[in-house]
């Protein structure tokens, strides 16, 4: 078994592929942006986030579901360099909700909220710095 993706339903489509393809620099498959599905590659790794209309699974699965409040998932992404990143991404409209800041001895880590309010972790690894 191989995790292929991690997939956020989400209502506005259009400005979550925005801030998955701009803001955040992550490569989309297939350019769709006004979807209904696209899936994103950071540059290494083989796993991907994809994107997918909500109404479309809801019509799949026969039913809506509910929207919860609150935060729901997580993405997580490792930089290399956490502090570049961070520049680059809020340079491009990204707004960081905490950090960077040290998270434990081995890991650094910044915050921010996609248009739905899923919530991306940005982690730089300090074990890999040598």
């Amino acid at each position: 078994m191989e995790l292929a993706q991690v997939r956020l339903l989400v209502t506005d489509f259009a400005a979550c592929y925005r801030f998955y393809a701009e803001v955040l620099g992550l490569k989309p498959q297939s350019g769709a942006t006004e979807g209904p599905y696209e899936k994103f590659r950071p540059t290494a790794g083989s796993a991907g986030i994809a994107l997918q209309d909500r109404a479309m699974m809801a019509q799949v699965l026969g039913e809506m579901g509910e929207l919860v409040a609150g935060h729901r998932s997580l993405v997580v992404l490792r930089v290399d360099d956490l502090d570049a990143y961070c520049e680059q991404i809020t340079d491009r409209g990204a707004a960081l909700l905490h950090g960077p800041a040290p998270m434990t001895d081995r890991m650094r880590v910044a915050h921010l909220k996609d248009p739905e309010g899923n919530v991306v972790e940005l982690q730089e690894w300090l074990l890999l710095r040598g």
